[in-house]
């Protein structure tokens, strides 16, 4: 038995079968794929996958019992390898960080800064993506972490620890009406066609409860995925935004004006995941601790090795 056999099967499982999708995504054969799989089947002598002739149509009871076994191997593999490097090279790596645009642009920078200063030789990666597909990076060993708003804490696969709470604010141009209709209510801001988040976004789902409670149905006319062409098409007129109040900079957005919505909306909590059971460098706990002081190294070790279903709460 070999990891390459573990790492061949684990990924035409994550691939929905796919001996060719597998393929590409490591760089293989097809034919090198399928003879790998049928050898480890060979050896284990079980089937793994119910085939129709050369297609694999689904996953064997005891296939998935080993499938599972061999992402607990694999995932204490990469821990073994991070480990090793760990204690060799200690202030020298990779650390990669999945996050969607609004935390990249608003909530990370203070901290990577200062991590950079902290570890000049630790080369960082940021990918953006929206929450699911940075929920999956995390989960499939191609981040080390992923901070967002949404989706983190129902990801099976993942620890989600709570980092700081935010809310909302209506951004409109310059001489807006809202800016002197008094107290802001719900009623006033759905009389606008609105600009939002995506549905991709759970914080747009807050948004809708919050009109839906008081039998409002605002005309949502444009959804984006991040805060600045939000406010690129108020500026353009086409309605009212309504966003995450960090992502208002009253220097650089000087043709827009915000409202802070708080009292309108519930708060949000933005979370960072983590692999469960996933071995971190150490210098991934510094930079943790310098983007949410709450969440000290101890911690974090004692949640990311809890078994599924606990989660930290601020």
């Amino acid at each position: 038995m070999k990891l390459q056999q573990l790492r061949y099967l684990c990924e035409v499982a994550r691939r929905d079968l796919s001996v060719s999708a597998a393929a590409q995504a490591l760089f293989t054969s097809q034919p090198g794929v399928s003879k790998q799989i049928k050898g480890l089947e060979d050896e284990l002598g079980i089937e793994i996958f119910v085939r129709n002739g050369k297609r694999l149509t689904s996953i064997t009871e005891p296939g998935r019992a080993v499938i599972a076994i061999a992402e607990r191997m694999l995932a204490d593999a990469a821990n073994l390898k991070r480990a090793g490097e760990d204690f060799a090279g200690e202030k020298v790596g990779t650390l990669t960080i999945a996050t969607t645009h609004t935390q990249a642009r608003y909530a990370l920078p203070k901290a990577v800064a200062a991590f950079k200063r902290r570890f000049p030789k630790v080369q960082l990666f940021i990918h953006q993506g929206n929450p699911t597909q940075i929920c999956d990076q995390v989960a499939q060993g191609e981040a080390d972490l992923c901070v967002a708003t949404e989706h983190i804490d129902e990801h099976p696969g993942l620890v989600a620890l709570p980092c700081y709470q935010w809310n909302r604010c209506i951004v409109v141009p310059a001489k807006h009406p809202l800016l002197k209709a008094g107290p802001l209510t719900l009623e006033a801001v759905a009389k606008y066609p609105i600009v939002t988040y995506d549905f991709a976004y759970a914080n747009r789902s807050v948004v809708n409860r919050a009109f839906e409670l008081r039998g409002l149905a605002p005309q949502v006319v444009l959804t984006a995925f991040d805060a600045d062409v939000i406010k690129t098409y108020v500026e353009l007129g086409l309605g009212v935004g309504i966003m995450a109040a960090m992502a208002f900079d009253a220097k650089r957005d000087r043709q827009l004006r915000s409202i802070d919505a708080s009292h309108l909306f519930p708060s949000s909590t933005t979370r960072l995941g983590i692999k469960r059971g996933a071995y971190l460098r150490r210098y991934a706990y510094d930079f943790i601790e310098l983007f949410a002081p709450n969440l000290s190294r101890g911690l974090v070790e004692k949640t990311v090795m809890e078994k599924a279903g606990t989660n930290y709460e601020l």
